[in-house]
């Protein structure tokens, strides 16, 4: 028999919590929708008459819920509170799958003369996507709103969208989401406003972390947001005067232009207002050119081009003098300017026709040339399988300048065998030899994570591959295959770190690596499971030996020889936000847990890190430094939240602690995150990283900015 609505109401009274439990979101697509005949009216508080943020909302679905804007009723498909993602608070509103909609009638105390403003973030990426808001004015429905393209994919609510209404008949406005099912919309803040004249509340410059590059488009070196209330007689910003830092006596600068970037916090060069042309240093410069500003937060950044002679060595800093805007105010700007460090866009999509570039490994060899290595992925960003190579650029000025790009294992690009590609690098100096070692992955057809199984040849597993330089980097050596020395036929899969191999102090190589268990249908958390472990050279290079798995689930791992001689391995780990750290006294016989291990280093759920012993490394090149073998370096995305927040952090006990004012953010908007790094003198480490302003970003880091780093660059 069916429930009644009335009788549902007063059971509801008594076992409300219960029933929201049944409708708990732990990820969109596993989210039960209620029946409609066991769904209630459910009640928010009302902190704002014209906002809503779903927060006093029992989670799950529901036939009516009233909020401070109206009552949200008539839903089909997946329409629910959401309480695991959100904008601001800790609950949004979830709409989902192929033809879901929900009508929110509006509140009679609420004008629609006005504008309706909410966050919204897209859950897929794939096709069909169509977001859609009518109005049911007078009777009738109309369209107000197509969010096909504005909706951005994301996990920020990217999308502030600002919908003007100025109809006061309307009574109803519906939501429609079509999309691939288990996937759709999340709305958050959700307002409507009454009309009201626009007034600028805050002009401020805002302090930020990201890298000026050469070889870049544009690189950031301002940041200023104008926010405002209210939407009518818009306001618009005409006028912008700056001056440049005056520590340069050499122009560095090609051009700077003013850019706008709307409510998006994150800087972006697709939207320029104003340029100057080889801008003087000292000089003010000023951006002409009208840019009407939206109810809220509104962005400005003061970006320019560097000259490709630029020592990167360098910061660079702007003031913002004054502005004017379209209603007569004028104002000035007191704000220290947040300083920006600089590098070298290395390789970037496009450059030389290549899609992506991706996974970087850094070494410095014995002469002191830097090497790195990294994905060449030719016709898409995935991983392998796919028309992949490993492509090495070359520095002999310690990073300021690169090398073009040579390819040094090409396995072919046969689509019968998925475009034969190799990939997931990393590079190895032999200290004794100065032989310079690069280690990839072949899959040889679908042959990588997935795809790879038991065996040892190519058609049934992927293999494990070197090459090597006796002349610096200059030339390379074809292709050697030890998959037979490494892996246990069983193993589904044995691949490299990647990033980096160490030269220990008794001569013996080491190359982090991590394998798969042999396939296990009875058993889900057995079936592959992954491990962290290394091989091992002691005859350097001619053969080599694997070491036991460190620790279960554990992935991409790299490798430090501590003061007392124990090898550090250093994890990504798939179980949790934080590294896995295990030590081993014996090359891998016997492992034992870190006092840090899984407990002080974040990460973003998952994600490769860069580890290096200072003292031993620089050592390893015959070069005395003050550095003892308890200096070691680290650097990730300092985030649990997403691949941002490119990080070096310092530790002169050995990594026992990593204290946060010896921490360094080098770029805060987001990358694929992954680095390594080298050092490259006693002062100095370099970095290439898979940042936000290029696929792979270098930067040269001087030790004493990572002691003591600048305000705008200290970690958060």
């Amino acid at each position: 028999m069916k429930l009644t609505l009335q009788l549902w109401l007063l059971l509801s009274l008594s076992f409300g919590s219960f029933v929201c439990k049944q409708a708990v979101l732990e990820k969109p697509n596993e989210t039960p929708s209620l029946p409609n005949e066991v769904r209630a009216i459910q009640r928010q508080g009302f902190a704002d008459a014209n906002r809503t943020g779903f927060e006093d909302c029992p989670q799950g679905g529901f036939t009516a819920l009233e909020t401070s804007v109206g009552t949200w009723a008539d839903s089909k498909g997946t329409v629910l509170i959401d309480n695991k993602h959100a904008k601001s608070g800790e609950q949004c509103l979830q709409i989902a799958g192929k033809e879901a909609s929900v009508v929110l009638e509006i509140a009679d105390a609420i004008k629609a003369d006005g504008q309706l403003s909410f966050f919204a973030e897209r859950w897929t990426s794939r096709a069909p996507f169509r977001f859609r808001i009518e109005k049911e004015s007078a009777g009738k429905w109309s369209e107000i709103f197509n969010g096909d393209k504005e909706i951005l994919v994301g996990r920020a609510f990217l999308s502030h969208i600002k919908i003007p209404l100025q109809d006061a008949e309307i009574s109803k406005l519906r939501f429609t989401v079509t999309s691939p099912p288990n996937t759709g919309i999340l709305i958050d803040d959700l307002k409507i406003a009454p009309a009201e004249p626009m007034r600028i509340t805050k002009v401020e410059v805002v302090p930020f972390a990201l890298p000026a590059l050469v070889g870049a488009e544009s690189s950031a070196i301002v940041k200023l947001k104008i926010t405002t209330t209210g939407a009518i007689d818009a306001i618009s910003l005409e006028k912008l005067s700056a001056t440049l830092s005056t520590e340069f006596t050499a122009r560095i600068l090609s051009e700077v232009g003013l850019y706008f970037g709307g409510s998006d916090p994150n800087f972006r060069w697709d939207e320029r207002i104003g340029k100057f042309h080889k801008p003087e240093i000292g000089k003010p410069l000023s951006f002409g050119g009208s840019q009407l500003l939206a109810e809220g937060a509104n962005y400005f950044w003061l970006a320019g081009r560097l000259e490709n002679t630029t020592d990167i060595d360098n910061t660079i800093a702007a003031t913002i003098d004054s502005i004017t805007f379209s209603n007569g105010e004028s104002m000035q700007v007191i704000a220290t300017p947040p300083v920006q460090r600089m590098g070298v866009a290395v390789r970037n999509g496009g450059d030389d026709g290549v899609h992506t570039y991706r996974i970087p490994g850094l070494a410095t060899t014995n002469d002191g040339t830097l090497i790195g290595v990294y994905d060449v992925r030719r016709d898409k960003g995935g991983d392998l399988p796919g028309n992949i190579d490993v492509g090495m650029s070359r520095s002999k000025d310690g990073g300021r300048t690169w090398e073009p790009m040579k390819v040094i294992i090409d396995m072919g690009s046969d689509p019968k065998w998925h475009g034969d590609g190799i990939g997931d690098p990393s590079v190895l100096v032999d200290r004794e030899t100065g032989t310079i070692w690069v280690s990839a992955t072949w899959s040889h057809g679908n042959r990588s994570w997935v795809g790879s199984g038991p065996g040892l040849e190519p058609e049934e597993t992927g293999q494990w591959i070197l090459v090597k330089s006796n002349d610096d980097g200059l030339t390379w050596s074809k292709p050697t295959n030890i998959t037979k020395q490494v892996k246990k036929p069983e193993w589904s899969f044995l691949l490299q770190g990647p990033g980096k191999g160490i030269t220990m102090s008794d001569g013996t190589l080491v190359f982090p690596a991590q394998y798969q268990d042999p396939p296990n249908k009875n058993d889900k958390k057995a079936n592959r499971l992954p491990h962290s472990t290394f091989i091992y050279s002691r005859d350097h290079g001619s053969t080599w030996a694997t070491a036991t798995g460190a620790w279960d689930d554990t992935t991409e791992a790299q490798v430090v020889e501590l003061a007392d001689g124990e090898l550090m391995l250093n994890c990504r780990n798939n179980r949790a936000s934080k590294r896995a750290v295990m030590t081993t006294s014996n090359m891998g016989k016997t492992w034992k847990k870190h006092s840090t291990h899984v407990k002080d280093l974040i990460e973003p759920g998952s994600c490769m890190a860069s580890l290096i012993n200072v003292g031993r490394e620089l050592e390893s090149r015959g070069i005395k430094s003050e550095f003892d073998y308890k200096f070691l370096l680290f650097s990730n995305p300092n985030s649990v939240g997403g691949r941002n927040h490119i990080t070096i952090k310092a530790s002169k006990d050995g990594g026992i602690t990593w204290p946060t004012e010896h921490q360094l953010l080098l770029d805060e908007q987001r990358g694929a995150g992954y680095s390594c790094m080298s050092m490259i003198d006693t002062e100095t480490v370099g970095i290439l990283y898979e940042g936000s302003q290029a696929h792979m970003t270098f930067q040269r880091v001087k030790i004493k900015d990572i002691l003591s780093p600048p305000v705008n660059q200290k970690a958060n």
